[in-house]
């Protein structure tokens, strides 16, 4: 009994000093005990047990119920699953609004028609750098020039600005007229252009005779579900002109779907390996070519890169590499070794998220190695004739006289008793 009261008063004792430790800095001021932090004191482990869904929810509610302006509920939940995506450091798994969701989905299914001025839009600290200028279009016609920066749409800076909102700022009204303010080569004063904006319904891959040559130009802009139909009939209409050497261009070309690119490699391989795709449990799967497309190239085939080429389009180029079917001329590509897979919701809106890792066919990792500040250390598809395009205000791709890295691809042919 003795030992029992001797414990009971320890126990006693204990928690009179501990309420004294407690309250001492309120008695010390000559306040009263705060009660709200006694509170969370007590409740601490049962916020710990909170589930992930649990938490969000209860600072949802505090926030659109407590914030002191109205708040539109339906941006703090994107905003919530926005940084949800950046948290995990990977540029890669990103979320997309509704609208930006249907946007990509129709980039993939190459329902791309639209009005605008026909140019395509890649990220730049200023703005928005003009990846692609489609022939015939608006802004084509309007001067505006591969590799141009638009830092102001109708005269309103854009930097900082995400792209897809660039993109909506200069799409409009059929007939209407946009004014991009752009900065080009090193001249950092920017030119302001007028474009009459039109009806764009661009092809994903489209090819041309190089003017003096035999060599054909097939262009690559993506690699959606039309894309290795629109290749493959670009190849038979320059084989019926008589070309005697090709050249793929992929510079600037984002990637895409992966099926596609393997559709298209096809007709190049039979029965190979494109990639193997290592997953979180650690097992692999493999993709490989059809066994009975192959085309049969009896001429020289260039494919030309850049750092701006990605995904798929190092896939395609680096397959192409690997079985020594064509030989790669420019800069490194990007060096995106992961695979990503897209989760649709319910609400229109879709999370796209990394699944992977992928491996060539040589087993080489591609991914991209960057310093503390963004900037590119290594990675990426190594071209075998490195051929750098410069920042040159008179670089025009596609123009063997003002490209220098399609003028070494013809070159290349050449040499190989092609074109």
């Amino acid at each position: 009994m003795k030992s029992f009261l001797k414990v009971l008063a320890f126990i006693v004792g204990a928690v009179a000093f501990f309420c004294v430790g407690f309250t001492w800095k309120d008695i010390k001021n000559q306040e009263a005990p705060s009660a709200e932090s006694f509170q969370r004191l007590i409740s601490a482990e049962k916020r710990v047990q909170l589930t992930p869904t649990q938490l969000f929810k209860n600072h949802y509610t505090h926030i659109s119920s407590s914030y002191y302006r109205p708040v539109d509920v339906e941006q703090l939940k994107y905003a919530g699953m926005n940084g949800l995506m950046a948290s995990l450091g990977d540029p890669h798994t990103i979320f997309m609004e509704p609208r930006s969701a249907e946007e990509f989905s129709k980039d993939t299914r190459g329902e791309n028609e639209f009005v605008g001025v026909g140019a395509r839009l890649g990220r730049d600290p200023l703005g928005a750098k003009i990846m692609v200028v489609f022939s015939g279009g608006p802004a084509a016609l309007a001067g505006i020039k591969n590799g141009d920066v638009v830092a102001a749409v109708d005269g309103k800076p854009v930097g900082g600005v995400p792209v897809d909102e660039i993109v909506r700022k200069i799409r409009g009204k059929e007939g209407t007229v946009v004014t991009l303010d752009v900065i080009r080569g090193s001249n950092p004063k920017p030119i302001r252009i007028a474009i009459k904006r039109g009806r764009i319904n661009p092809p994903t891959a489209d090819g041309v005779v190089i003017p003096g040559t035999k060599i054909g130009l097939v262009t690559v802009l993506q690699f959606s579900d039309p894309t290795p139909e629109q290749f493959e009939r670009a190849i038979h209409d320059l084989e019926e002109q008589g070309i005697k050497g090709l050249v793929i261009d992929l510079r600037n070309n984002p990637g895409g779907l992966l099926d596609r690119a393997t559709d298209m490699l096809s007709m190049f391989v039979a029965d190979k390996i494109v990639v193997k795709m290592r997953m979180k449990d650690g097992t692999e799967e493999v993709v490989r070519t059809a066994s009975d497309a192959v085309h049969g190239f009896k001429y020289p085939v260039i494919v030309l890169v850049n750092e701006d080429s990605a995904s798929a389009a190092e896939i395609f180029s680096g397959v192409l590499k690997d079985y020594k079917q064509a030989t790669i001329v420019g800069e490194h590509t990007y060096g995106k070794a992961s695979v990503q897979n897209v989760f649709n919701l319910i609400d229109g809106s879709s999370a796209k998220i990394t699944i992977a890792r992928y491996y060539l066919p040589s087993g080489g990792d591609i991914s991209r190695k960057v310093d503390e500040e963004g900037q590119y250390l290594k990675g990426g598809l190594q071209p075998d004739v490195k051929v750098s395009l410069g920042t040159d205000d008179g670089i025009s791709l596609g123009d063997p006289k003002a490209d220098p890295q399609l003028a070494k691809a013809i070159e290349v042919i050449k040499g190989k008793g092609g074109g």
